[in-house]
C-alpha cells in the first residue's frame, strides 16, 4: 500500500479526520510501514496525523537522547529503549511513536511475539519527546498529558530553542530552564540525560 502526500509549505503535518480512512489495526500497520519515511501518529479519536523528516538539528537532537537512553538501557538491563520508529498503541486507542521511549522488560515478556512485532499495546514507562522548530508546542504539551493519563511514569518534553525541559508524571508537570543535565531516579535509576549538546549542537 503506497499512498503519496503532499506536504504545503505552510504546514508541518497533514491530518486525516476520524473515518476518513477505515483502515483495520493490520491495514494501518502495514501503511506505516511502506511509508517508513514519515513519522505517522493516529489521535485517540481516530485522526491520522501524517509528519514530514524532520530537519538537521531535530534529527541530531533525537538521535541524541536516544543514544544516550540506550546505552543506559543496555547497562542496566531491566527494560529496552525505542527511537522515534516505534509505535505503541494507547489504551485510549492512539498510537503514538515518541522520539524516545523505555519499557519495562517484565511488561515486554507479558506480550506475544506478534504484538512486539506490530505497534506495542502499551504506554511505555518512560518518554522523551524533543521539539524542532516547526512544532507547535501546545500540541506536545497535549501529547505528554496524554501520556500521563495512559499510564506514564515519566515524561521529559525538551523545549531546544527556549533551553527549557518540561517533566511530566503522575503529580503533575513542572519545567527546569537551561538544565545541564536531568535525571530520570526514581523511575529509571541512574539515568541522567547530558544536555549540552541538545542547546549547542556541533555543527
Amino acid at each position: 500500500m503506497q499512498v503519496t502526500i503532499p506536504f504545503p509549505v505552510c504546514q508541518n503535518a497533514v491530518r486525516f479526520p476520524a473515518g476518513i480512512l477505515r483502515w483495520s489495526e493490520d491495514e494501518f500497520f502495514r501503511f506505516c510501514q511502506v511509508n517508513d519515511d514519515l513519522r505517522i501518529e493516529r489521535s485517540p479519536n481516530g485522526e491520522i496525523i501524517v509528519m514530514s523528516a524532520a530537519g538537521g538539528y531535530a534529527s541530531f537532537q533525537n538521535l541524541e537522547v536516544v543514544r544516550q537512553l540506550s546505552v543506559w538501557s543496555i547497562g542496566d538491563r531491566n527494560g529496552v529503549a525505542f527511537d522515534s520508529s516505534a509505535g505503541f498503541r494507547l489504551p485510549n486507542g492512539a498510537m503514538r511513536s515518541p522520539d524516545a521511549a523505555w519499557v519495562g522488560r517484565a511488561r515486554l515478556e507479558n506480550l506475544s511475539r506478534r504484538q512486539k512485532e506490530q505497534f506495542i499495546p502499551l504506554c511505555p514507562d518512560f518518554v522523551i519527546e524533543v521539539a524542532s522548530p516547526s512544532d507547535a508546542v501546545a500540541n506536545l504539551r497535549e501529547k505528554m498529558k496524554e501520556y500521563v493519563d495512559c499510564g506514564l511514569r515519566l515524561g521529559w518534553l525538551i523545549l531546544p530553542t527556549s533551553m527549557q525541559v518540561e517533566v511530566y508524571g503522575p503529580a503533575g508537570a513542572e519545567t527546569l530552564r537551561s538544565p545541564a543535565t536531568i535525571s530520570a531516579d526514581p523511575v529509571l535509576p541512574g539515568f541522567t540525560l547530558e544536555l549540552a549538546s541538545i542547546w549547542s549542537p556541533p555543527f
